[in-house]
């Protein structure tokens, strides 16, 4: 990640943290714009167009505004971010107030891999057990692999702990070969 995306990140989730703004909220605002911006070739073109004077782009972002929905201060964001020509690098500043704001809130992510589909019991569980590990919230992801055979592993950052059945046979086996 670019240094510029992480400080136009930084200065925006000071804004949301001083004005006390919903995290989840304007992280799905973003979203909702980037989503938007991604499907309209046209809203792309014109936004980052540099030819184009920054009233008329603050005009077509106020009109997005009242069909998608956002706050007046994701608007007056996006609205820098384009005066800036940064607008391209929208996807890169999204995910590095992403990780600002889950830090500010106490939230790990977690990588959650299974042998077989889980039920939302199951997964509620997996969470309960990843933010006891993580020491907090975590915002879990799923995912499916067959090779673990059963059990699940669990990935927080940098460390994984595994409880899968493939790991504790492999524990299993390498007891029998010291023994």
């Amino acid at each position: 990640m670019s240094q510029v995306a992480l400080r136009y990140a930084q200065a925006f989730a000071d804004v949301v943290s001083a004005q006390n703004l919903n995290r989840e909220q304007v992280r799905q605002q973003l979203i909702d714009f980037q989503l938007t911006l991604a499907g309209s070739r046209e809203l792309k073109e014109l936004l980052e167009n540099p030819s184009i004077d920054q009233t008329t782009k603050v005009k077509v972002l106020d009109a997005v505004g009242g069909k998608i929905g956002y706050d007046k201060q994701v608007r007056n964001f996006l609205a820098v971010l384009t005066a800036h020509d940064r607008m391209e690098m929208l996807a890169e500043v999204l995910d590095e107030y992403n990780s600002i704001a889950d830090r500010q809130a106490g939230i790990a992510e977690a990588e959650i891999v299974s042998a077989h589909p889980l039920t939302d019991e199951d997964k509620a569980l997996l969470e309960q057990k990843a933010g006891a590990l993580a020491g907090g919230k975590v915002r879990a992801s799923y995912r499916q692999d067959a090779t673990l055979l059963g059990g699940a592993v669990i990935r927080i950052g940098s460390t994984l702990y595994d409880g899968s059945v493939k790991a504790q046979l492999a524990q299993l086996k390498q007891k029998l070969v010291n023994a």
